[in-house]
C-alpha cells in the first residue's frame, strides 16, 4: 500500500477516534448534570463505533478528500434531554463546551506526541508518523473551532443562547430550523474555509506554546 494511502487512512482513523471522544465528552457532562439519556442509549463510551454516522463520519471525509483534498466530518449527535438537566440553560452550555474542549485536549496530546517523535525520536518532520500526528492535531483544532461557530445547532450556539439576554434568546434559538442550511451555505460560499483558515494558524501557535514550544 502506498505511504500516502496509509497516511490518509490513519488520518481518517484518528478523525473518527476524535469525533468519538467529542461525543463521549458531551455524554459525560450531560450525565453529570443530571441527564442520563446518552448513557442509557450506550453513548457514554469512547468506543467510536457507538458514535459513527455512515455519511458524516465515513463517506463525507472521503468525498471531500477526493474532490478537494480537504478532510472534514461529523459524528452522530449525542441525545440530550434539557428537561432532565438540573439547570437546563446553563447545563446545555456546559454540555456543548465539553466537545470542543475535548478536541483541544486531544490537540495538546497529539502535539506532545509529534514533538516527542521529532525532538526525542530524531524523526524527520516528513516521516509518516509525525505527519499523521500533525494531521490529527489539525483535525482536532478544526473540530473545536468549527463546533464553536455560533450557528444553531453547533455547540457554539448553545453557549451563545446561555449568554444572550432573554429578549433575544428565543429568536436566536429559532434559527436552529435553518441551521443545516446556514452551515451548508458557509461551506458552499467558502466562508467556512475562511474562518478555519484565519483561526487555524493562531490556534496551532497556542497549542505549540502550551506544549512547551521547541523542546
Amino acid at each position: 500500500m502506498p505511504p500516502q494511502t496509509i497516511q490518509i487512512a490513519l488520518g481518517i482513523a484518528f478523525l473518527i477516534l476524535s469525533l468519538g471522544v467529542h461525543e463521549a465528552a458531551h455524554a459525560y457532562v450531560a450525565d453529570r448534570c443530571g441527564d442520563g439519556t446518552a448513557r442509557e442509549e450506550g453513548r457514554l463510551t469512547l468506543n467510536p463505533m457507538a458514535h459513527i454516522d455512515p455519511f458524516m463520519t465515513i463517506a463525507l471525509p472521503l468525498i471531500l478528500y477526493m474532490t478537494s483534498g480537504f478532510i472534514f466530518g461529523g459524528a452522530r449527535p449525542v441525545p440530550v434531554n434539557p428537561m432532565r438537566l438540573r439547570y437546563p440553560l446553563r447545563d446545555m452550555s456546559l454540555v456543548a463546551l465539553a466537545g470542543p474542549i475535548s478536541n483541544l485536549i486531544l490537540a495538546l496530546l497529539f502535539s506532545v506526541a509529534w514533538k516527542a517523535m521529532i525532538y526525542w525520536g530524531g524523526m524527520p518532520t516528513s516521516a509518516q508518523a509525525p505527519r499523521v500526528m500533525e494531521m490529527a492535531l489539525t483535525f482536532n483544532i478544526i473540530l473545536a473551532v468549527f463546533n464553536m461557530i455560533p450557528v444553531p445547532p453547533l455547540d457554539g450556539s448553545r453557549v451563545m443562547a446561555y449568554l444572550l439576554p432573554n429578549s433575544l434568546r428565543e429568536s436566536y434559538v429559532s434559527l436552529e430550523r435553518f441551521g443545516l442550511l446556514i452551515v451548508l451555505l458557509l461551506v458552499m460560499t467558502g466562508s467556512l474555509r475562511m474562518v478555519l483558515g484565519a483561526t487555524l494558524g493562531p490556534m496551532i501557535d497556542v497549542v505549540d506554546a502550551l506544549t512547551g514550544g521547541i523542546w
